[in-house]
């Protein structure tokens, strides 16, 4: 499990971004982003292909939302499945005596009809600028109607980064919850006995 922070404020290197949540402070404003996170090892089978509420894309989609400011998910391609042909969308099927079946893309980001196929989960999330600001925004005296100016608070920047850890931390909470209801047990021997031998039976 890792995560990556793409982008703050639109800046995709170390450089821009610091200069950019500097900018931001000195004009007392704050910055939003973009973060990833990936799942590697993760076995086939994981999720159900059966019932909308059961399918593993909307459970990670699901927690991802949870995180306070995140307004955006996408698996793999995500939103550019849009605007792509189906050639460059899915992942083609590949054989040899060596791997076996093997694909050489992971465009559906490691989850194809509600489950997950092997590949390595992909995550990205998108989390809005942090709403408290040094320099206030425009409100509303609740009883006047009155215009005024919000209080103004004591506000990180940025907490980009901070997401992106409790996106890893969601994730692994969905992973492992669908682990448990795939394969049971009530001790952590059993349920490793259950998954060496569907390990076994996928060869």
């Amino acid at each position: 499990m890792q995560s990556r922070v793409l982008s703050i404020g639109g800046a995709t290197t170390d450089e821009e971004q610091a200069a950019k949540v500097a900018a931001a402070k000195a004009a007392g404003d704050t910055l939003g982003g973009c973060f990833e996170v990936t799942a590697t090892g993760v076995m086939p089978g994981l999720g159900s292909h059966i019932q909308w509420d059961c399918r593993l894309d909307g459970k990670i989609a699901g927690a991802i939302l949870s995180i306070p400011a995140i307004k955006g998910v996408e698996i793999g391609a995500g939103f550019e499945c849009g605007v792509l042909p189906g050639s460059q969308v899915h992942d083609e099927i590949h054989y040899s005596e060596e791997r076996g079946y093997y694909r050489t893309t992971n465009r559906a980001g490691g989850i194809e009809g509600g489950m997950s196929n092997g590949e390595p989960i992909v995550v990205r999330a998108v989390m809005k600028p942090i709403p408290t600001l040094t320099r206030p925004l425009a409100s509303v005296n609740l009883q006047t109607h009155a215009p005024v100016q919000a209080n103004s608070e004591r506000s990180d920047v940025c907490a980009v980064h901070a997401a992106a850890c409790v996106g890893e931390a969601m994730l692994v909470i969905v992973l492992c919850g669908e682990l448990l209801v795939k394969f049971g047990g009530d001790s952590l021997s059993e349920l490793l006995e259950n998954v060496a031998n569907y390990r076994d039976r996928l060869g």
